[in-house]
């Protein structure tokens, strides 16, 4: 059942509405089901939640009579950004995930933020899906704030993804949607994976496999799910960065997901003009290569790499 659950006039003399699909069980509970949301677009760049929204809806269809709960999927927060491509929201120059709760008597994308918060409160789980930009490729992790991690860690780790990353209070934004309905009781996962502007469909295929399972768990499906990776998990003070000290083209040498030890060649940063090599860039400690840079074109300071050591 498609719902509106903000509109507003644009412009153009055409509404801009952000919309959910809510499925439901055929025998219900007298509203004592319980529910999941799983939410996306909210940067238009970050593409790779479409997919999960169309899956995780394709198996459920297939099997609906093993729907025991309410799944709500939000697939586009930021509808005008999708259609453009855009990150932020078009003519506010803002990125969403910097207006949460909002206000319901703000402005126009401050309220369609509060009518958005208002939504998913009480859900008993959101997966709230993100991509990396297109300069870099995530491999599916969750991060958490440590103010929420007793809480949120034994969801996250349902959600078949590789690692989950616990983030310092202080290096989380207050204004996002996740803390935003943490802080009013509301269990929500950042989901991090792949890369802007694409789809890599093998992970979208593994964070449903993760969504059916963190949904059996918490009685909103009957049907078999399969048994989740047990992901690695860290803080911030396990988490070495890599950054470029020259602009030029960065080359790879090593695969992402792949160990390296002290010394081994992360890749270099070339020269066109001059054929020159401007930069070797060699890991600094051992561990995995967890982020990796896509895009191939570098300035001084760039980020090349994250290893988790």
């Amino acid at each position: 059942m498609i719902q509106t659950i903000a509109s507003v006039g644009l412009p153009i003399d055409e509404p801009l509405m952000i919309r959910k699909n809510r499925l439901m069980p055929d025998n219900r509970l007298n509203g004592k089901e319980k529910r999941i949301s799983v939410v996306t677009g909210t940067h238009g760049d970050e593409l790779e939640g479409q997919y999960v929204c169309y899956e995780l809806q394709r198996r459920i269809r297939e099997s609906y009579s093993c729907l025991t709960g309410i799944v709500d999927i939000y697939p586009a927060l930021n509808p005008l950004g999708i259609d453009s491509l855009t990150r932020g929201i078009p003519g506010f120059d803002l990125d969403m995930n910097r207006l949460f709760p909002g206000a319901q008597n703000g402005s126009m994308p401050e309220y369609i933020a509060s009518q958005i918060i208002a939504d998913l409160s009480g859900s008993d789980a959101v997966i709230d899906i993100h991509a990396s930009n297109i300069f870099l490729e995530e491999i599916p992790q969750v991060r958490i704030n440590e103010l929420s991690k007793g809480t949120l860690i034994p969801l996250a780790k349902k959600l078949n993804v590789d690692y989950i990353w616990v983030h310092s209070a202080a290096t989380v934004l207050e204004s996002t949607l996740a803390y935003s309905l943490n802080m009013i009781g509301t269990p929500t996962l950042v989901v991090e994976m792949g890369v802007g502007m694409r789809i890599a469909k093998k992970f979208g295929d593994q964070l449903v496999d993760g969504i059916f399972a963190l949904m059996k768990e918490l009685g909103i499906w009957s049907g078999e799910v399969g048994e989740p990776k047990e992901p690695i998990i860290s803080d911030d003070g396990e988490v070495m960065f890599i950054n470029a000290g020259s602009s030029g083209v960065f080359l790879p040498a090593v695969e992402h997901w792949k160990n390296v030890r002290v010394g081994d060649h992360i890749g270099d940063i070339l020269n066109p003009l001059t054929g020159e090599i401007n930069e070797t860039i060699t890991a600094q400690a051992d561990g995995i290569v967890f982020t990796l840079r896509e895009y191939p074109i570098v300035s001084e300071g760039s980020l090349i790499a994250r290893i988790l050591v």
